[in-house]
């Protein structure tokens, strides 16, 4: 992994002014360009001649606040010309320099984009991993098929002829002495394609392999192999219980639809998204505008997608919002599954595991994509295209009232922008959005699916471990534990959280003569500190600006946070597994700001030990946060106790984070959505449609019918118009 040659990175005073003067000027939070990802590893070959370089991450080093806020608030004014006014184009790069001797040091450095200079340089300490990279993932099969110590291993497990090895490449987990300085080491699970079909789409989890193979990264040689312990329940942390033919009491289970069991179903027919007159949103570079919102759209290789500066019929709401650390700790205590959890954003990065999104499958309707810039491993630039999208749906009912005197009813639909992107991590599949509504409202949402990940289980017994969803596949229990950081900007930076419960009045005649009255509880989070859900007490946190009241209510304009009351980490306390994931023992965490502070378990986490530099290190500061700038953690999740219905695919688990305003409006906010009749809407009876349009579903095969759109056929003359106009009040 030796750069290229570097007869191309010498730039001249005057190359440099050339650039400085014709290049239009990017907003400061744009992505990095391919040409400005390829300037920075430019300044990065040219600072350091004497090294092979092998790039981990180019990304934007995103402004200081002390300088992005005057900017934006220049911009909002409209009042934003030319250069002068904008922070430097600054990237930060993750880094191996490797020497002449081989010896490799992991490094830090911030390159100014414009002058194509690095202006900082920091070597990261032996304790600390990077991120796992696209090369080191794919050369682990091959280095481990290639293996002696492999090869034998699977000899003595009597596999068919025919078999086929697939290998998930997983991040080692936790180091279990933290006063040791770890190898570099990945570990991989193993697993068969069905020997009956070998077709590669098959579902090998439900053949899984009871090895695990560890590789030295460095060395690029598998050290060990780890056989797995496969009893049942009565078996207890025994070894050895496994049958000599390992794999044949296992069977298919498939998904892919040319091999689904029973093929499938015929009675389906197409539900179409149409927007005859185009979006209600506009897309300006990173910038959207949809009806009062206004917020730009960012994209880095471990966050994802990022949202900035947002803003409410011109009011301030939130600075910046993303989603911050996801951890996949397993509950199976036989070694090495103490081993098996998962950073997937620490380790290597949600951006990077981004899906490619495919009109008319991921998103339905009138779509607007996002592509996301990055880096390979010898610092050129790549483009992922369609990594984000972003529409309109329908969610329903936003808000009716019939005056039944009257018998006049008002009703508007509920309709929201839907950022959104989705991430593929070996076995399982994430789906990240935050939900933009009429009334002010965001949601932040998490979906769960794709495969669960199996280990091998002896024939006819159960584990209390997990849950058999297929003969010989066994699903481990496990959580999903996410983080989400808000950093809030209500009304301008300097904000204060409130803790609000509401709490029974004692039943005392002076006070609460006849019972029934409770009361709205208050504290003011003074210091850095934690938080967690109490559903019992409706426990909420707003977030107010104490400078701007009210003029209805009299109390500080803000918005309310309902924590998710989720099981956080079941893991001990003193187990490796929770202490590097600290962040996971608690709902919610408030911090002071600080620039470049935006990972919940700390930078790195790729086979840490404890979470080092996250947030429970940031509260410990013991910071001021009353009428200060500070950050939001919200730490949420999911107990994944599989189900049979889980396998082959399970069906998606959703998670919701809602923030509304709270006294930041003096009326509701959405009593001017249009309250309009859908046109399109028809009437339905049996044998047929009354009027609109029919769906003329292709007849002769299952084929046509999934990949092909049904034709649109008018049923009378005046339908097409109908449709186009939707105008019809709903109110008359």
């Amino acid at each position: 992994m030796r750069p290229e040659p570097r007869g191309s990175v010498t730039q001249t005073v005057s190359e440099k002014l050339n650039i400085l003067l014709t290049t239009p000027p990017p907003h400061p939070l744009d992505q990095l360009s391919v040409d400005e990802i390829n300037r920075t590893r430019d300044a990065i070959l040219r600072a350091h001649p004497s090294s092979s370089i092998v790039f981990r991450t180019i990304t934007l080093e995103e402004p200081a606040k002390v300088l992005l806020l005057p900017f934006l608030q220049a911009e909002h004014k409209r009042e934003v010309t030319g250069r002068p006014r904008r922070p430097p184009r600054l990237a930060r790069v993750l880094f191996d320099a490797i020497g002449e001797d081989r010896s490799l040091e992991l490094c830090d450095s911030v390159v100014d984009v414009t002058l194509g200079e690095e202006v900082s340089f920091d070597l990261i300490e032996k304790k600390y991993h990077s991120p796992l990279n696209a090369d080191e993932i794919a050369n682990f099969p091959e280095v481990a098929m290639a293996s002696p110590l492999f090869k034998e291993a699977l000899a003595e497990l009597n596999l068919p002829a025919n078999v086929f090895i697939v290998i998930d490449p997983w991040m080692y987990g936790g180091w279990e002495n933290p006063k040791e300085t770890s190898p570099r080491y990945m570990q991989g699970l193993v697993y068969a394609r069905d020997p009956k079909t070998n077709n590669p789409d098959s579902n090998h989890y439900a053949f899984p392999i009871p090895l695990i193979p560890v590789m030295d990264i460095c060395k690029k040689e598998i050290v060990r192999v780890d056989k797995l312990a496969t009893g049942g329940r009565d078996d207890g942390l025994k070894y050895g219980t496994g049958p000599k033919n390992a794999l044949d009491h296992c069977r298919a289970v498939e998904y892919i639809p040319e091999l689904v069991e029973g093929g499938l179903r015929q009675d389906v027919r197409p539900l179409n998204v149409i927007q005859p007159y185009g979006p209600s949103f506009t897309a300006t570079g990173s910038l959207v505008e949809w009806q009062k919102w206004r917020f730009r759209i960012g994209f880095n290789s471990r966050e994802g997608a990022t949202i900035h500066d947002v803003w409410y019929d011109n009011r301030s709401v939130f600075y910046r919002m993303s989603f911050s650390e996801m951890s996949v700790p397993y509950g199976d205590p036989r070694a090495p599954f103490h081993r098996k959890q998962a950073f997937d954003f620490g380790d290597g990065g949600a951006g990077r595991a981004a899906n490619n999104l495919e009109l008319g499958c991921d998103c339905l309707g009138l779509i607007k994509y996002f592509d996301g810039f990055m880096n390979d491993t010898s610092g050129k630039g790549i483009v992922s295209k369609n990594v984000v999208c972003m529409h309109e749906v329908d969610d329903g009912i936003l808000w009716k009232h019939t005056n039944y005197r009257t018998n006049r009813a008002v009703v508007t639909r509920n309709r929201k922008l839907i950022v959104q992107f989705i991430i593929t991590l070996a076995n399982y599949e994430y789906i990240f959005a935050y939900h933009f509504d009429q009334a002010g409202g965001i949601t932040i949402e998490t979906r769960a699916t794709g495969v669960v990940s199996t280990v091998p289980i002896d024939p006819g017994t159960t584990s209390p471990w997990g849950n058999v969803v297929s003969p010989g596949a066994l699903a481990q229990n496990h959580q999903h534990i996410f983080c989400v950081r808000i950093d809030p900007a209500i009304e301008g930076p300097k904000n204060t959280i409130i803790q609000e419960e509401s709490h029974p009045i004692p039943f005392t005649p002076e006070l609460n003569p006849w019972g029934n009255a409770y009361e709205v509880r208050q504290t003011i989070f003074k210091r850095t500190c934690w938080a967690d859900a109490a559903p019992h007490n409706a426990r909420l946190f707003k977030i107010v600006n104490q400078n701007v009241r009210n003029p209805i209510s009299g109390r500080p304009v803000g918005y309310k946070l309902v924590p998710s009351p989720s099981q956080l980490t079941l893991a001990h306390p003193d187990s490796i597994m929770a202490k590097r994931m600290a962040y996971a023992s608690h709902h919610l965490w408030v911090t002071r700001h600080r620039d470049g502070e935006f990972w919940a378990a700390g930078r790195f986490t790729n086979q840490s030990s404890v979470e080092s530099g996250g947030v429970k290190d940031m509260i410990e500061r013991n910071e001021n946060i009353e009428n200060e700038d500070f950050v939001i953690w919200h730490s949420f999740g999911l107990t994944h106790n599989p189900r049979v219905e889980d396998f082959p695919v399970m069906p998606i688990e959703t998670h919701q984070i809602h923030l509304k305003p709270a006294d930041f409006f003096t009326k509701n906010p959405a009593i001017d959505v249009p309250s309009t009749k859908n046109q399109s809407s028809i009437l339905y009876k049996v044998g047929g449609l009354v009027s609109g349009f029919v769906a003329e579903v292709p007849k002769n095969s299952k084929e046509n019918e999934r990949t092909r759109p049904a034709k649109l056929v008018t049923v009378d003359d005046n339908s097409t118009e109908q449709l186009a106009q939707g105008i019809k009040s709903c109110c008359i």
